[in-house]
């Protein structure tokens, strides 16, 4: 159904230093007085998000593509959409595609829900015939019946997604592909969507290309795999095989989070952050309900009174969950560590971010966002009558427990 040859796709990354911010009319000026002259401080930088990159997709198959952010998972989607042209290389493919890559894609903020089952519909290649024939069976799969009429720009991100991934599902494609934006649609419904994949899939034969970062949820579904690593392809063939090169890799990776070199005016920052287990050995993913811990490294380069390190967990959707600090302590200068305990904190599955703030004498000192990611995998049977369903119901029982360490 597929066929990649040596696909390679580059983008020019301009960098200009010196540059500040200027009116419109300085730029026309200064850019007709040099118009034949080169532009000052400049320099080109070429960015390859794929790199000679050869696969095959047989019809049937259901291939999960994994790899860390910026390993070049969407734009391989985006080019096998035919939404970006490759740089170099060959592309062959036979038979309708459909694809979900963003919320909402081809969704007319304004139109009703209604409306844009046939606008979406029409843009992914359906006939008027095929969308009233399947009509019902769209608005049923979504569950958004009550909203039909509503304007879509109402709807929440999940009731876009629902709505979104059921026109695509029910195209009838030979290829559908799904990007990670299921993410933002509850454990029931992410479920759901598997299960059709699998049903469309298996009852017609046709071929599903999935993107995720959920483990649990790729080996579900797909039954090949491929790895892609900073744009090549690192591993591809039976998932199960794919996976635990993925996760060999991870182990050494996704569990440590460096931070930049802070600056020589700023007296505390930190220097990495780590998942854990409960023992201390690195944890590139948390299972459902399991102990995990944070282990934060900061370096103080002056004794600070009333020193504090605050950690933050945001949700899939950046939204805060929960902030915890540490005691308000006097410190001495040197290299310290933070152990923040995740033991009493249930998250349903999902991809979150943490945040990490220090300050002394309530005064901040460094703050970095996006400052690591915790993966949270299901674990089927472990809770019984899916008792964890929604976002909303993902709160710390109890305050997080804290220790600072001296090294």
């Amino acid at each position: 159904m597929i066929i990649v040859e040596n696909l390679t796709k580059e983008y020019v990354i301009k960098h200009q230093s010196g540059a500040r911010y200027t009116a419109l009319r300085d730029v026309i000026v200064e850019k007709a007085k040099n118009i034949f002259k080169p532009e000052p401080n400049s320099s080109n930088e070429l960015f390859r998000a794929l790199n000679d990159v050869s696969f095959e997709v047989k019809q049937g198959e259901r291939v999960g593509i994994i790899g860390r952010n910026g390993a070049g998972k969407s734009t391989l989607l985006k080019i096998l959409s035919r939404i970006v042209t490759p740089t170099r290389g060959r592309i062959t493919i036979e038979g309708r595609v459909a694809s979900l890559l963003e919320v909402g894609t081809g969704f007319h903020a304004e139109l009703s829900g209604r409306e844009n089952i046939f606008l979406n519909g029409a843009i992914l290649g359906m006939s008027k015939a095929e969308i009233q024939k399947n009509f019902d069976a769209i608005v049923d799969f979504s569950g958004v019946e009550k909203f039909l009429d509503t304007p879509v720009k109402r709807y929440s991100s999940g009731m876009y997604v629902r709505l979104a991934f059921a026109v695509a599902a029910h195209l009838e494609p030979e290829i559908l592909i799904v990007d990670e934006v299921l993410a933002v649609g509850d454990a029931e419904f992410q479920k759901k969507c598997i299960g059709k994949m699998k049903d469309v899939s298996n009852s017609g034969g046709r071929t599903v290309l999935f993107v995720s970062h959920n483990m649990e949820a790729i080996q579900k579904l797909c039954n090949q795999g491929i790895f892609l690593q900073n744009g090549g392809l690192k591993e591809s063939g039976s998932i199960s095989h794919v996976i635990k090169s993925y996760m060999e890799v991870a182990e050494k990776t996704e569990a440590i989070f460096k931070f930049p070199i802070a600056d020589e005016k700023i007296n505390a920052f930190a220097t990495e952050l780590r998942i854990e287990n409960e023992l201390g050995h690195l944890l590139p993913a948390v299972p459902v309900g399991a102990p995990w811990q944070v282990r934060i490294k900061f370096q103080l380069r002056k004794a600070l009174p009333e020193f504090v390190i605050a950690l933050g967990v945001t949700s899939p959707l950046g939204l805060s969950i929960r902030t915890t600090w540490t005691p308000s302590r006097d410190l001495a200068e040197g290299e310290y560590e933070a152990v923040f305990y995740g033991d009493d904190m249930m998250l349903t599955e999902g991809l979150y971010s943490f945040v990490v703030g220090l300050s002394s004498e309530k005064i901040t000192l460094h703050y970095t966002e996006e400052a690591g990611q915790l993966t949270i995998s299901e674990v089927s049977g472990l809770y019984q009558n899916d008792q964890i369903v929604n976002t909303k119901s993902s709160l710390i029982i109890n305050q997080m427990r804290t220790e600072i360490i001296r090294n």
